[in-house]
């Protein structure tokens, strides 16, 4: 059977894989549109399991939310080209509202959610890394329910993504406020606060600092109830800069968040941020290396 132009567009358009791709795919099963697509899925299959061991640290943090609950989740590829593409970030869109509206438990779940026209995820990215090739990657995902209160939800740009949830304990305090929300979540995205409060702060981290201001203060000289004392005010200030109630608010530095939401009657009770590729070794290409080595093995 031919293969004209017109079956290879209609089958990349249901596919959204390559020409080249789509044209052997035809060929191999005789123009049989939906036995193409089965081929080029198998494929995907196949690719995805080629490219599953290459890293993939860059990619965007999406969010998606309900009335009762919000989600944030990071999905990566391997480079930022890929990371900007407009399919790349429609997949990354479904998959967040999916996540949202069926709550997982964990990501192996995510992979049996139905997105788009009715494929799983883990088909969906199957396909994808066919399509597009580079390793793609549902790293990881978290989901915050309101529970009588409000969640605030900020993203900046496609790299960070803040949840923040605030109650209001019965005192009449202003959580419902989404500027509120809004305001601490982007807080915690521009300054990073490692916990809540310092009841929040690990065990771990706090014996380590106080070992290193210890070891500093005793480097001084200075009798040991001075010492102490150094010590002590180091420490505060150690949390003060390192929870999200102790930093100075970012929009007005005069006061602390704690203060701001102090202010308002509302608690802060759970926070989740996320950053693009935080913790990954991120793939660093050599192009004139890639290139020369291409040129050398043509010869």
């Amino acid at each position: 059977m031919t293969i004209n132009a017109a079956m290879i567009k209609e089958l990349r358009a249901r596919s959204g894989a390559g020409m080249l791709d789509c044209k052997n795919a035809l060929a191999e099963t005789g123009g049989d549109m939906d036995a193409a697509i089965a081929a080029l899925r198998k494929k995907g299959v196949a690719s995805a399991e080629r490219k599953s061991g290459r890293t993939a640290a860059e990619g965007v943090i999406v969010a998606a939310g309900e009335v009762d609950a919000s989600a944030l989740v990071e999905i990566n590829c391997e480079t930022d080209f890929v990371a900007k593409d407009a399919t790349f970030r429609q997949f990354a869109r479904q998959v967040a509202a999916a996540v949202v509206a069926a709550k997982p438990q964990d990501l192996a779940a995510v992979a049996a959610l139905t997105i788009g026209d009715g494929d799983t995820v883990e088909t969906a990215r199957q396909n994808l890394v066919a399509q597009i090739g580079e390793n793609i990657h549902i790293r990881r995902l978290a989901i915050m329910r309101a529970g009588g209160g409000r969640i605030g939800v900020y993203l900046h740009g496609t790299r960070i993504g803040v949840l923040v949830r605030l109650c209001d304990n019965g005192n009449g305090g202003d959580a419902a406020n989404d500027s509120l929300g809004k305001d601490v979540a982007m807080h915690i995205a521009a300054a990073n606060p490692l916990c809540i409060d310092e009841h929040g702060m690990a065990a771990e981290t706090l014996a380590n600092e106080r070992a290193i201001y210890l070891a500093q203060a005793e480097a001084s000289g200075k009798p040991a109830n001075i010492v102490e004392k150094m010590v002590d005010g180091r420490m505060r200030k150690f949390l003060q800069e390192n929870t999200l109630l102790g930093q100075p608010f970012v929009k007005d530095p005069q006061q602390s968040v704690g203060q701001l939401v102090a202010a308002t009657k509302a608690t802060v009770e759970e926070m989740v941020r996320f950053e693009v590729g935080e913790g990954l070794t991120k793939r660093e290409d050599n192009f004139v290396a890639e290139v020369l080595a291409q040129a050398g093995s043509a010869q």
